[in-house]
């Protein structure tokens, strides 16, 4: 099954842009091959004057970022701050941000791990990041005339947490969901078996709209969440025929099963690659000599 992708939207770096009744978005400029256009920050709130407001994923640490989203939150109180996860594209800025408007931070704890081999991709840890208060998934935070349920979302991080906004059936999907391109899940703070159990949790929410934090919304959900499953699942069947055949390693499998990818993904490839036979040793359907490690070798069992 192909994937609807979503990748056309009307946006300018730094502009904010009414995206729904309750949401605006201001895109940071810092594209690239994870990121795709930038990070789009989301105000979440009445867009009227002297209303209190809630931000998702302030973004990275970037000077004319900050001076964007303070222009335009100028007029208004931020009262909250959401962090989805604690990578340098989503979270470095909170605490900027919340010194500047007096907000409060709230995200999942902070990363316990590195998330991945280091230098394989762009989106490292902020190992200073540290909310003012944990969440754990569950939590209902009512602001004004807003109302953010924090929704436990591991797999792409061992920490990533989406935010439901109940007045418009709304999740802020983080990296969890994005609308461009499938998500990365890179051992070994990434888990593929937690992120197939988050995606089936958020399909099973039949939310109206998701609002990914890089690129545009997705707007029609189920058809895109059941392909984005699918994908996973495909992929996941295209590893153990590989394995049959005779590969053994993840170097020898991305080749043939990314052919047509840009090769500046392969390090991503790689690790989701890992990560599906991580997945697949832990449910008996692999094997492996050793630990489960981009080097190592696998079979069929």
């Amino acid at each position: 099954m192909t994937i609807p992708f979503v990748r056309q939207f009307d946006f300018t770096y730094g502009r904010r842009d009414q995206a729904s009744l309750l949401i605006q978005r201001v895109v940071a400029d810092n594209p690239g091959p994870f990121t795709f256009t930038g990070t789009g920050t989301y105000i979440v709130g009445r867009p009227d004057s002297e209303a209190s407001v809630a931000v998702v994923d302030p973004g990275p640490l970037d000077d004319s970022h900050l001076e964007a989203l303070l222009r335009a939150v100028s007029d208004r109180t931020v009262s909250h701050v959401f962090v989805t996860h604690t990578h340098r594209d989503h979270a470095p800025l909170a605490r900027p941000f919340a010194q500047a408007t007096g907000a409060v931070i709230l995200a999942a704890r902070p990363p316990l791990q590195e998330t991945h081999a280091s230098g394989m991709l762009d989106e490292d840890e902020d190992a200073d990041f540290r909310p003012d208060i944990v969440l754990s998934g569950g939590e209902i935070v009512v602001g004004d005339g807003w109302t953010m349920e924090a929704v436990a979302t591991p797999g792409h991080a061992s920490n990533h947490m989406a935010f439901a906004l109940k007045e418009e059936n709304a999740l802020f999907s983080g990296d969890h969901v994005m609308g461009w391109s499938t998500t990365v899940v890179a051992p070994p703070d990434g888990n593929m078996r937690d992120y197939m159990d988050s995606l089936n949790r958020v399909i099973a929410r039949d939310f109206e709209t998701i609002w990914p934090t890089h690129g545009p919304p997705i707007t029609q959900v189920r058809p895109f969440l059941s392909a984005y499953r699918a994908h996973r699942l495909d992929r996941e069947a295209q590893i153990l025929a590989r394995l049959q055949a005779g590969d053994r390693t993840v170097a020898e499998i991305v080749p043939t099963l990314y052919a047509g990818v840009d090769p500046r993904l392969w390090p991503a490839a790689s690790l989701s690659v890992l990560a599906h036979l991580v997945k697949l040793v832990g449910e008996g359907r692999a094997t492996v000599v050793g630990e489960p490690t981009l080097g190592a070798v696998f079979g069929a069992t």
